[in-house]
């Protein structure tokens, strides 16, 4: 049998699992079973536990790696689970000497814990993905991993590392090349995207980055941005939204809250202000852009006027898609040491959410009906417009970009 990886989490661990896939195969391994897992909330780790025992119970003589965010910051934690074999370190996992150590390890049963210092790593090298994404509509580049920034609910920094940067001449070559495997789309990726190239020679930005990639890359139909935070958005990267129709009108932001206060004591950089002022900017440039954000709701010390100030971005930034997260104490982070909101006003917080976000994107729903989109066909069934937004379809070719008509929607997705 091959190597299985189970996913948790962001579309980097979705991108990092085909790369162990590759590697772990690559090394000889056999019979084995990755967990990738995902540090951002303790049901995220709770889910994974809960995966790695039922995995075990199911496949018994299977071997389980362990790897990912939640595996670089709970270590002991997994490596003291009995139906864990190996725990393996975030940057690890990406090398193949890790993968074909793992294999001697499992043949000389030893110590079964090789995690590195997240911290020390300073390089990035690049993932060509066109082998093992063949085939797929859409698929994924990353450009960026780490973080330099310290939000004081977040875990993911000690997870991933600082920040770190692919150079721009490899992405391009990976973009090309994904380009002439007959990819429609492509995303760039990255724990904190807008702070890609401060690593780099030159000190290259993003915007930069999405300017090189359309000037040499003709070819490429369409090309995709993924979580960015809002307030280090470059001048080319708005120029090139503005611009060229190729760069998809849909930009995911990390906006967290709408109050300044609890904005303050998250640590983040952005005022409400900030946020809503972008949003318009962006329209101006590009008047059809969708925005999608995450937004925790119960943040430490949130009261419900706090709380209203955030579901109130929903119409001031015009929000299409919303992510939430109901606040969830990441041990070791400062915010986990502040005064706590009650868990069942978390949840009830979270729902209320939750509805105005649901009721956001019925309202872009609505506004579609009528118009002609260019259609991403993903499969037999569902395509995605220029703006992310989900489409039933009767039929049509994977890949494939086509004009299509929108006639109706059902409340989560359009009808061409």
């Amino acid at each position: 049998m091959t190597v299985d990886v189970v996913t948790f989490g962001c579309r980097l661990n979705t991108f990092e699992s085909e790369v162990i896939r590759r590697e772990a195969e690559s090394a000889g391994l056999q019979d084995a079973i990755v967990v990738n897992t995902c540090a951002v909330t303790n049901e995220a780790v709770a889910q994974a536990r809960q995966t790695i025992r039922k995995l075990r119970r199911d496949r018994p003589d299977a071997r389980i790696v362990v790897t990912g965010c939640a595996a670089q910051t709970q270590t002991q934690m997994f490596a003291q689970m009995v139906e864990v074999d190996r725990v393996l370190g975030n940057d690890d996992k990406m090398r193949s000497a890790a993968w074909r150590d793992t294999r001697a390890a499992f043949e000389v049963p030893g110590d079964k814990i090789a995690v590195s210092d997240i911290m020390a790593v300073t390089e990035m090298a690049p993932h060509l993905a066109a082998g093992f994404q063949r085939g797929l509509p859409r698929v994924f580049v990353q450009v960026q991993n780490g973080c330099d920034h310290r939000c004081t609910f977040c875990i993911i920094p000690y997870g991933r590392g600082n920040s770190r940067s692919v150079a721009m001449g490899a992405v391009v070559d990976q973009v090309r090349a994904l380009a002439e495997a007959g990819h429609a789309e492509i995303v760039l990726t990255g724990v904190d995207l807008t702070s890609y190239g401060a690593d780099l020679p030159g000190a290259p930005r993003l915007g930069t980055l999405t300017k090189q990639i359309l000037k040499h890359v003709p070819d490429l139909k369409r090309l995709r941005i993924s979580s960015i935070d809002s307030i280090e958005a470059d001048r080319d990267l708005l120029d090139t939204i503005a611009t060229d129709e190729r760069l998809m009108p849909h930009l995911h932001l990390s906006l967290q809250a709408g109050d300044d206060l609890i904005l303050k004591r998250m640590k983040r950089r952005h005022s409400r202000a900030d946020a809503i002022d972008f949003c318009r900017q962006v329209r101006r440039l590009r008047p059809d852009i969708a925005f999608g954000a995450d937004i925790i709701a119960g943040f430490p010390t949130e009261t419900e006027e706090m709380f209203a100030r955030s579901q109130d971005l929903v119409d001031e930034c015009d929000l299409t898609f919303l992510h939430v997260f109901p606040y969830s104490p990441r041990p070791g982070t400062p915010a986990a040491r502040m005064p706590q909101v009650d868990g069942r006003v978390i949840k009830d917080r979270a729902r209320r959410l939750r509805a105005n976000g649901e009721a956001a994107l019925r309202r872009r729903l609505a506004s579609e009906v009528g118009m002609t989109r260019d259609v991403l066909i993903e499969s037999a069934t569902q395509g995605r417009t220029e703006h992310f937004i989900p489409v039933a379809v009767a039929d049509g070719v994977q890949g494939a970009v086509h004009a299509l008509r929108i006639s109706g929607h059902d409340g989560a997705r359009l009808i061409a």
